[in-house]
């Protein structure tokens, strides 16, 4: 799978997007990557075709696997590659889809608020101190 913390800035302020799953948790927008596919491509589709959001990749933040639980295959083990992608501040469309039901922008300090998986904080907590650093 390929994601990214996707930022944005509004107002003077650093912005974030997540989804939020059907389990309460807000995690970062992610997508399977076709066998064919380089890595940043799809993970730019991916966004778009899941949030709306064009993306523009500024690097590679780090990886981790997890396990998700597929209602029809049982509980299979993911790998993630997660980038740092740049969007413009613009009203995000999810699409609907059996695992999410929401995504939104949060400023940078409302974001450490949020319930996120422990798998996805050192990701996250890189790309606030990139995006953070003078």
């Amino acid at each position: 799978l390929g994601g990214a913390v996707v930022y944005a800035k509004h107002g003077g302020d650093i912005c974030l997007a997540f989804v939020h799953d059907i389990f309460g948790h807000w995690t970062l927008s992610k997508g399977r990557i076709d066998p064919n596919e380089d890595v940043e491509q799809a993970t730019v589709r991916k966004i778009k075709e899941e949030t709306g959001l064009a993306v523009l990749l500024k690097g590679k933040i780090g990886e981790n696997e997890y396990v998700a639980s597929d209602p029809e295959a049982g509980k299979k083990r993911r790998r993630v590659v997660y980038f740092l992608g740049e969007s413009k501040y613009e009203d995000i469309k999810l699409k609907q889809t059996g695992g999410l039901d929401d995504a939104r922008w949060f400023r940078l300090q409302d974001a450490i608020e949020l319930n996120l998986y422990d798998d996805i904080l050192p990701i996250v907590t890189k790309a606030v101190q990139q995006l953070t650093k003078k």
